[in-house]
């Protein structure tokens, strides 16, 4: 696997020390630059063009969402992955809303850091179970109007309920026993289908439509 070069943007240096701590723990990740507001992002990510950026969500002045919608209008190839404390549902959204591939909790295992990094790094980005219990939780359809308009086959209903309890592509084609690069393929479809751009949007579509209450 090739290595990927990262900047860490944190207002908090023992903050950036840890997660520069997490990275250093696996070859496939070079930390390049440091920085500590959302304006740093910005200047960081045109001077040193990297593959990837972990950026806190709550900073002071430019928060990082606000630095997140900027950079990717700039530069629109590089990764964003927010890193919070908070597991409130409106901020991942939000976080999808302005163009991050990930939303990681400060919290969680290194182990967990490593392997979800590294499935983000190569287009993977499978959402963790710990976000798509929050998931079901605040987005339950009781209530809701449902749209009964399904466009998927029964297959790739059942693919997509895959990804909305957590399951990376991997796991994904180890349970259903294809290949990942069937799995890939598969996903490409459902989201031209629905018109949507990443899984936390999928997990979102699965739950509104109920699919996740049924057997």
């Amino acid at each position: 696997m090739p290595v990927f070069r990262v900047i860490i943007i944190d207002d908090s240096e023992l903050a950036r020390e840890a997660i520069r701590l997490i990275l250093e723990g696996d070859p496939t990740f070079e930390v390049v630059a440091e920085g500590s507001s959302g304006e740093e992002a910005l200047t960081l990510a045109e001077q040193w063009m990297p593959d990837l950026i972990l950026m806190d969500l709550q900073m002071p002045g430019m928060d990082g969402l606000e630095a997140t919608k900027r950079l990717k209008e700039k530069l629109p190839y590089i990764k964003v992955v927010m890193v919070t404390v908070s597991d409130d549902i409106t901020h991942l959204f939000d976080a999808f809303k302005k163009g991050a591939q990930g939303y990681l909790l400060k919290n969680l295992k290194p182990e967990s850091w490593l392997e979800y990094l590294r499935a983000i790094a190569v287009d993977e980005a499978p959402i963790t179970q710990e976000l798509a219990f929050r998931i079901l939780k605040e987005l339950s359809p009781v209530g809701r109007e449902m749209n009964t308009y399904n466009p998927l086959t029964g297959r790739e209903q059942e693919l997509l309920k895959l990804v909305a309890k957590g399951m990376s592509n991997k796991d994904i084609s180890c349970f259903l026993n294809i290949s990942e690069h069937t799995v890939k393929n598969h996903l490409k479809n459902i989201l031209q289908k629905l018109q949507l751009e990443n899984r936390a949007q999928l997990t979102r579509y699965a739950y509104e439509q109920s699919w996740m209450h049924k057997k």
